[in-house]
């Protein structure tokens, strides 16, 4: 059983909604502004695109930058335009329904929308055609009350980071690192029990770990469009930059788990014997990769990083040092692959919390034991 499932269904839920009470609050406030705006400030009879808008548009910015967020306020208002203006030229019928579907699913492709989205928008679209078609005339107070819950929409979701702009990169940067190092537990597990289809699970997961990390970099980006637009808060913007590097070299370090489990995964298929100590130095870079994560995460939250990157050090030179004194055995040549990767997921890892390149190489060579003369 999983640890989620091991911890009882109420506290389950009452986690659950402890996390996205907050959220939830934001969203159905957002939506009942955008109501009030549209019918009691400025009068629109049935202004059902105002809530709607600001529903669809902040499900869809979190993560996103200003300039992104933006770009779907605008595409949700140009698709439900569009619609009207087709109904109007070619008047209700099938014909009109497969039209107005095709240029808003058309719409939302061209501007990168997710697949939610899509739905969303083709859903406006068809309320449009079928339920709510203009009589003869444009209705332009839809296109406007779109506009409007796309603006309350943003202003909501800029209000939610004001105390807290970088809450969601820390959060983002902890799921990351610790999903790495779940990756690599799980992988000695498979090692342990000569598991070859855990091992290639680890793989396919590893490949989706990618999306991750640049989901990481798209965090990065929205947090610093967001710090920007604080006077207080721009000294954090060379502290995002880095973050940045270190995002792209987590990336390196997801690629080097992946190769360590295809490898690990032959090794199995070949009945080939692990040493404890294999699983060991691979158990030593989990810690590494856990404690890299909790010194990014410690850093943005304004503590102190250094007790946590002074762990990961000790953890990655402590997991290449093992690794290293493996090859003095001879290991078969799947092993020295599985051993050679260690070591170069320690350097992107080491990378990443800051060290310098030539400092970095110069150290794990010579805990792997090759040394500079």
């Amino acid at each position: 059983m999983s640890g989620e499932n091991q911890i009882p269904i109420s506290s389950q839920i009452t986690d659950r909604l402890r996390r996205g009470g907050r959220p939830a609050l934001i969203t159905a406030g957002a939506a009942t502004v955008a109501w009030l705006l549209a019918a009691d400030v400025i009068g629109h009879p049935d202004p059902i695109f105002a809530p709607t808008a600001a529903l669809v548009v902040l499900g869809e910015s979190r993560g996103r930058r200003l300039r992104q967020t933006t770009e779907i306020v605008l595409g949700v208002a140009a698709g439900i335009l569009i619609a009207e203006l087709t109904v109007l030229a070619l008047g209700p019928g099938v014909l009109t329904l497969f039209v107005v579907l095709l240029c808003t699913v058309g719409l939302m492709i061209a501007a990168g929308a997710s697949s939610t989205l899509v739905g969303q928008a083709s859903l406006s679209a068809l309320y449009l055609v079928v339920v709510a078609a203009p009589q003869g005339q444009l209705i332009p107070f839809r296109f406007i009350d779109a506009l409007i819950g796309g603006a309350v929409a943003i202003a909501a979701s800029q209000l939610a980071v004001a105390r807290r702009p970088l809450a969601p990169l820390v959060a983002t940067a902890r799921r990351t690192y610790s999903d790495v190092a779940d990756l690599l537990g799980d992988l000695n597990d498979a090692l342990e029990n000569g598991d070859e289809p855990a091992a290639e699970d680890v793989l396919e997961r590893a490949h989706r770990l990618h999306d991750c990390a640049d989901h990481l970099r798209t965090e990065v980006e929205a947090a610093a469009e967001t710090v920007r637009l604080r006077i207080r808060r721009r000294r954090r913007l060379s502290q995002l930059r880095d973050v940045e590097q270190t995002a792209h070299q987590l990336d390196h370090v997801v690629r080097n788990v992946g190769m360590l489990a295809r490898h690990a995964a032959a090794a199995i298929r070949l009945n080939t014997v692990t040493p404890p100590d294999l699983r060991r130095a691979i158990e030593a870079l989990s810690d590494a990769v856990r404690a890299a994560g909790e010194s990014l995460a410690t850093d943005l939250t304004g503590g102190d990083p250094d007790r946590h990157a002074g762990q990961a050090d000790a953890d990655a030179l402590d997991a290449v040092r093992i690794a290293g004194k493996l090859l003095e055995s001879g290991p078969s040549p799947t092993l020295t692959l599985v051993i050679g990767q260690i070591r170069t997921a320690a350097v992107d890892l080491l990378r990443g919390v800051g060290q310098d390149d030539d400092q970095v190489l110069s150290r794990v060579d010579e805990a792997f034991g090759w040394g500079h003369d």
